[in-house]
């Protein structure tokens, strides 16, 4: 008795079928607003082109008589009226900040945000002694500067860690009270920029407010609740 062609595909002569189920469940995409975590590797090299790109971000700010928003900024007032530097600066200012991380983050983000801070100022005293800047126009050093940070600080919270200090705020904020990271900053940010004017010439700190915009703009823009966990 002859076939039908239904029962010709019911068969599957061969094997193909499953075979071709198998693929098919091979390549099955993941389901939309899923979140997929970061390999271990992906986390360190995230982390370590975040800190790279924010020592390279906070030395040319540095170099151009500016400052930015949170402990950076604060660093970076520090570094003009004391005899310490950036880079030893930047790591003494953010060591208040781990106890609220751990208190509201956990043992993990704060060793990597410790390992991040650590990192960062290693690598300000590499730029400091193997990337000397003899002159650089203050307003490419504050946009150059603040570029480099806002994306800095996109990375190193994608992948799990921090800069330390006003970042663990802005990121608890987000995640407690579904604020955006990059406006929390902002307001924090502001303080700092208004006590620069008893350090530096006004016309650098009305520079650096614009650089602190540039900035957290990038992080308000691309730092969103629900885009994916820090």
């Amino acid at each position: 008795m002859p076939t039908s062609d239904s029962e010709h595909g019911a068969a599957a002569p061969n094997g193909h079928g499953s075979d071709k189920q198998s693929e098919s469940t091979e390549n099955v995409q993941p389901l939309a607003g899923e979140v997929i975590p970061h390999s271990a590797a992906e986390d360190v090299l995230g982390v370590f082109i975040g800190t790279f790109m924010a020592a390279l971000g906070l030395y040319l700010l540095e170099q151009a008589g500016a400052v930015s928003g949170g402990t950076a900024g604060v660093a970076l007032l520090l570094s003009f009226g004391t005899p310490l530097n950036l880079a030893s600066l930047f790591l003494l200012v953010n060591i208040p900040f781990f106890a609220l991380a751990i208190w509201r983050k956990g043992w993990r983000f704060t060793l990597r945000t410790a390992v991040s801070v650590g990192i960062v100022s290693a690598l300000i005293a590499v730029c400091e002694r193997y990337f000397p800047v003899p002159e650089m126009h203050p307003v490419f050093g504050v946009v150059a500067g603040n570029v480099l940070l806002g994306m800095a600080l996109l990375a190193v919270f994608r992948h799990g860690s921090s800069l330390g200090g006003f970042n663990i705020l802005a990121i608890i904020a987000q995640e407690q009270f579904n604020l955006r990271a990059g406006y929390v900053q902002m307001a924090l940010d502001v303080s700092v920029i208004l006590l620069a004017f008893t350090v530096i010439a006004p016309q650098n700190v009305l520079l650096s407010a614009a650089g602190a915009v540039i900035m957290n703009i990038i992080l308000a823009f691309n730092h969103r609740p629900g885009r994916y966990r820090a």
